[in-house]
């Protein structure tokens, strides 16, 4: 049996799914929501926190799969937040789960990190690797790196293995936030200042690669006390990114070539400085000790992830 917490998320929600499709999986959730009736696949965790009770999730689990969190939000109040408010959930609240795994005979705890804890921005070319000095800069990269600090003294103290994958900008069908934001521009034919953001280099990954590595990470024995990046295994860049989508929505586009120090500038004025430097900026990830340890490579490209992703776009909305 399979444990995979955070049913109401974004990957999470995606991952029960796809057990449920898959013959001889057993696979259960958690919500911190009441679930309705017929979800009975679904177990109330309630807010996850230092001392949440996972005995009834866990019991008859040999795997957990732990991807709720209080994530990463730009432009909100809630980063501005302390950063007990990240730590209570995203690290006190995974230690406790993980030790009351460890306690309970789970075998294998797979943890759904972030390449934040990586750094921001990626330069000169130089893709992050997984074994580079971690370098977390806002509260959510600080959180989500202290719980995997904790999570390997567990792994040190206990016969449960840990697996740790950081993820680059995920995307697909039900994705919120600013990928959301600019498949709506798009949708709706607006003109986009992005002509000129053509020399970054960012990595993404699709819902389904991603899922897909998780599914390797289960059962494969090399995976055991490791962390891994992923992504489509390519990079593009922040125009590339819109053209595709366009491409794959059968849009038009209109860019408007707008220099670089303008749009600092103009973003500057409005408080979106966060949000520019992330469009201008480059993260690149390298996932060669996935593919070399795992044997695992990307199942889908990213034109594919993003077809997928936009296929089932629907006026104001994408349907999950």
């Amino acid at each position: 049996m399979i444990l995979v917490t955070g049913f109401n998320g974004f990957v999470g929600s995606s991952l029960l799914q796809l057990f449920k499709s898959i013959e001889g999986v057993s696979a259960r959730g958690t919500s911190r929501l009441k679930p309705s009736q017929s979800e009975k696949e679904i177990i109330y965790s309630g807010e996850i926190h230092r001392d949440t009770s996972w005995h009834k999730a866990l019991k008859g689990c040999d795997t957990v799969i732990h991807t709720a969190a209080l994530t990463h939000q730009m432009n909100t109040d809630l980063n501005k937040k302390s950063i007990e408010m990240y730590r209570e959930i995203n690290t006190l609240g995974t230690i406790n789960l993980a030790k009351q795994a460890a306690k309970m005979g789970i075998k294998r705890f797979i943890f759904l990190s972030s390449i934040k804890v990586n750094g921001e921005s990626t330069y000169n070319g130089q893709p992050f690797t997984a074994d580079d000095k971690p370098n977390p800069l806002d509260n959510y990269a600080i959180s989500k790196y202290e719980a995997e600090i904790g999570l390997k003294e567990i792994s040190k103290n206990t016969d449960m293995e840990v697996v740790i994958i950081r993820p680059s900008l995920i995307y697909g069908v039900g994705v919120k936030a600013n990928f959301e934001a600019l498949i709506k521009f798009i949708n709706k034919g607006f003109p986009l200042p992005f002509a000129s953001i053509k020399n970054n280099k960012r990595s993404f990954v699709s819902l389904d690669n991603l899922n897909d590595l998780i599914i390797k990470c289960i059962d494969h024995p090399d995976a055991a006390n490791q962390i891994f990046l992923v992504s489509d295994g390519s990079s593009l860049s922040t125009r590339e990114l819109v053209e595709k989508i366009a491409e794959a929505m059968n849009k038009k586009i209109k860019l408007i070539n707008i220099p670089i120090s303008l749009l600092y500038l103009v973003a500057k004025l409005l408080g979106k400085e966060d949000a520019i430097i992330r469009l201008t900026g480059s993260l690149e990830v390298d996932i060669t000790k996935t593919n070399d340890v795992l044997g695992w490579f990307p199942p889908f490209t990213v034109n594919e992830g993003l077809h997928r992703a936009c296929i089932n776009f629907d006026n104001e909305k994408i349907i999950k």
